[in-house]
């Protein structure tokens, strides 16, 4: 006996459909002859050719339409061709509207678009911890943003951060003694964002982080004229860029990283305005 076809229909990719399909005829131990996908239907106009098709050679439609226009049309169309039709979705966001009381978006793709965002946050997490306290100079053409300071300046967990928002970050640590790299010069100064610090605080913080060393606190890494050599090379450096600079002296890791945010969102505003 030949074995019917299934027909995935769906005003997105049809992906979910098949996957479940395939999940289902998997319990009965069956494959179907083939699975037909028509994606993208996001209007009424082929909706009657499709079920027609399906009548003709005797198979099955399981679909995932969220449109409801759409949807209702399809399961109307089956019924009058006398076509089996599963609708994946429909009863399910029926109970779900009636339980939270809120309207479905009914927008296609939702599933793929929120897949696509957490795939672009966990490159973005790769490509910080690749390019994290310089070691890929590289990195810097490549990044969304680079952020640039001193040591203890808190460049490596804002740079996690902000990749858990799909940014992605390259963090360059600024050493008197260390060639710069080149790279700074070449990308646009609105991508470059400093952070500056105050000599008291970085000082604190530095002896604090000695002593958890195990060394003794007072060391030319936390000494006022290291540290004064230090900020002064920093605030040429910057100002010889021309970039942003943000004061982190006294600030928490998510205030800080949403100072920065907000600047990147004002840069978007200002190319939109262009």
């Amino acid at each position: 006996m030949t074995q019917p076809a299934v027909y995935v229909v769906s005003d997105s990719t049809g992906e979910t459909a098949e996957l479940v399909t395939r999940a289902a005829l998997s319990q009965f131990g069956q494959t179907p002859k083939f699975i037909h996908r028509f994606h993208h239907i996001n209007s009424k106009d082929l909706i009657e050719e499709i079920v027609d098709l399906v009548a003709v050679n005797h198979g099955i439609i399981v679909h995932t339409v969220v449109l409801e226009e759409v949807r209702t049309e399809l399961n109307k169309q089956a019924e009058t061709y006398g076509v089996p039709i599963i609708d994946i979705f429909g009863p399910l966001l029926g109970q779900l509207e009636k339980t939270y009381k809120i309207k479905p978006l009914s927008e296609p793709g939702r599933v793929r678009s929120l897949d696509e965002a957490y795939f672009n946050k966990v490159a973005a997490i790769e490509f910080a911890v690749e390019n994290d306290d310089g070691r890929n100079p590289r990195g810097i053409l490549q990044a969304d943003y680079v952020l640039i300071g001193v040591s203890r300046t808190s460049k490596t967990p804002l740079s996690q951060y902000l990749a858990l928002k799909g940014l992605k970050i390259c963090n360059i640590p600024i050493v008197p003694e260390a060639e710069i790299p080149e790279e700074l010069f070449e990308i646009d100064p609105k991508k470059i964002i400093g952070l500056k610090i105050s000599r008291t605080k970085l000082n604190q913080i530095r002896s604090k982080r000695l002593i958890s060393m195990g060394l003794n606190g007072a060391g030319m890494y936390s000494s006022d004229d290291r540290i004064t050599e230090e900020l002064k090379f920093f605030k040429i450096l910057t100002d010889k860029l021309g970039c942003f600079v943000l004061d982190v002296t006294n600030k928490a890791i998510e205030e800080t990283a949403n100072d920065i945010l907000m600047h990147i969102g004002e840069i978007a505003d200002e190319n939109l305005e262009l």
